[in-house]
């Protein structure tokens, strides 16, 4: 089957958005699809989200940045709406998890490589002003020569209409780093902790600190970082080892198109430019962008030739010319859009004074079992606030590090109330301990006020 000149390969798998499908571009290249889940788009609003995030992901990479999957074309096919890809979307961190091909194992260095190159594209989506919501090892690629990838970026925010926001993109990438270390720096017991320290650090100090603690902890890791040669290998071993169809249970197959229809029966959903004019403004990375730092700027030195680019050799498939009246619904989208946007802003500037930030109550949540050898203890914190935004400052203590308070701050989103702060506490060594975790709010605090919690933890070994 061909659709809007990529032609599907058979190879199907089930994402959370959709069916996956290999594909074949119009210059011979390597590709992928996707066919969206009708189920979000009964919200009439879906599809402009949608597509918003599509064109938002087209400025990123028109703008400089390599670090995504780029998106050739997101169109719309008897009644189904697909988004086609200028790489393959396969294979993916969790693929290599859970059915790693033949050969050795990926391992630590590939895992620190995979979390750099994570970290640093995501970065760089923040500062755009812009969040992936979706980051997990099914989203993180690996493209066939070596650099790693994030896909889907704001579509699933896009389709359930939710905010994005980069907090839960750090929050990930710490979930993916843990994950690693626990599978693919299994064997290399110092990268391991190195990956651990980065998780934490990405929560308490953000993500650019936690980048630049991975790249100044290389001497931790084996021989190989970054390991882009090895993950090129392993994106080949895919490649051949790789079944007709991945998905538990055969994908439905897409409603055929008639030959010869292909061009009639496959429209853009994409407004493009005629003329080599703009549609908006576009995303800049320059003046006005945090410079990066010296570990980062060596990192980006080993990465340098790694761009991805759009399409085949940067060559693009001409467009057929767009009926007039699909002109006219995409203006009248855009109209209604900006209405909708100056209709919120008015309501935001009528509606007064906001409530100031008020932090209620804390609790900590510690294991009750005695912890073993070796272990990392988690122990959780909850905030709970009056709703209102801002930013709330909190300190860790732990009893055996009484002058080290652990100091950090958890911005907040209007109408959410609670927060959970997580604290790790590694203990090492043979004997017995019992030990005491304390949560203080810093600020915001009422005057002659004190508002903590503490739990208690044991340890045996």
């Amino acid at each position: 089957m061909e659709l809007a000149g990529h032609r599907l390969t058979g190879r199907t798998w089930i994402g959370e958005l959709g069916t996956w499908y290999s594909a074949v571009a119009p210059g011979g290249r390597p590709a992928s699809a996707l066919r969206f889940d009708a189920r979000p788009f009964t919200d009439p609003a879906a599809r402009d989200r949608l597509v918003a995030a599509v064109v938002a992901d087209r400025r990123l990479l028109q703008g400089g940045l390599t670090g995504l999957v780029p998106v050739t074309d997101l169109i719309t096919a008897r009644d189904e709406i697909w988004l086609l890809t200028g790489e393959p979307v396969s294979p993916t961190v969790t693929d290599l998890l859970t059915r790693p091909p033949g050969g050795p194992r990926p391992g630590a260095s590939e895992a620190a490589t995979v979390l750099a190159e994570t970290a640093q594209t995501l970065l760089a989506v923040h500062t755009a002003g812009l969040a992936h919501g979706a980051v997990h090892p099914g989203t993180v690629v690996i493209a066939p020569g070596g650099s790693v990838l994030l896909a889907e970026r704001g579509l699933a925010d896009a389709l359930h209409g939710r905010p994005s926001v980069p907090d839960r993109d750090v929050a990930a990438w710490a979930s993916l780093a843990r994950g690693l270390a626990a599978n693919w720096a299994v064997d290399a017991p110092r990268a391991a902790g190195l990956f651990e320290r980065v998780a934490v650090t990405a929560t308490t100090h953000g993500l650019a600190a936690a980048r630049d603690a991975l790249l100044t902890g290389r001497d931790l890791l084996p021989s190989g970082f970054p390991a882009r040669d090895r993950l090129t290998e392993t994106a080949h071993r895919w490649s051949v080892h790789d079944e007709p169809t991945r998905a538990a249970h055969p994908a439905p197959a897409p409603a055929p198109l008639q030959a010869g229809r292909d061009e009639e029966e496959a429209v853009t959903l994409l407004q493009v430019p005629e003329g080599g004019g703009r549609t908006g403004a576009a995303v800049r990375f320059g003046p006005g962008v945090p410079a990066e730092t010296a570990a980062a700027q060596i990192w980006r030195e080993g990465k340098s030739g790694q761009a991805t680019v759009l399409g085949s050799g940067g060559e693009r498939a001409p467009r057929p010319s767009r009926p007039s009246a699909r002109r006219y619904r995409t203006a009248l989208s855009a109209a209604v859009l900006a209405l909708m946007v100056a209709g919120a802003v008015v309501v935001w500037l009528l509606r007064g004074p906001s409530v100031p930030l008020a932090v209620t109550g804390v609790e900590v949540r510690a294991p009750k079992q005695t912890q073993r050898c070796g272990e990392t203890i988690t122990v959780r914190g909850v905030l709970t606030t009056n709703g209102s935004p801002g930013e709330v400052r909190y300190r860790w203590r732990q009893s055996d590090k009484k002058d080290e308070p652990i100091e950090q701050a958890q911005r907040v989103a209007a109408g959410k109330t609670e927060y959970v702060v997580p604290m790790h506490w590694r203990v090492k060594g043979k004997g017995s301990f019992r030990g005491t975790a304390t949560l203080e709010v810093v600020s915001p605090v009422p005057d002659g006020s004190k508002i903590s919690d503490k739990a208690s933890i044991t340890y045996r070994c």
